[in-house]
């Protein structure tokens, strides 16, 4: 992952030096909606929808109860 917008200090998590993220595959896109659909009703924040990116992944993205991005990927 190559993010130019990552800086040395900062207090927004996973915009830092070190990990940005975790990244999980659940092997399809119907489990990506589900699982994410069973975070936020289970309360969790949903900081990125279920979508096509760019660079052609079908992903969503949690913060853990921790605020960490957890990636959930096809």
């Amino acid at each position: 992952m190559h993010r130019p917008d990552i800086v040395s200090q900062t207090s927004q998590r996973g915009l830092i030096t070190g990990i940005a993220h975790l990244a999980i595959s659940v092997g399809s896109k119907e489990m990506v909606d589900l699982l994410t659909q069973r975070l936020r009703e289970d309360g969790f924040t949903i900081a990125g929808e279920p979508r096509t990116t760019g660079d052609g992944y079908y992903e969503s993205v949690v913060l853990d109860t921790e605020g960490n991005l957890v990636e959930i990927t096809e």
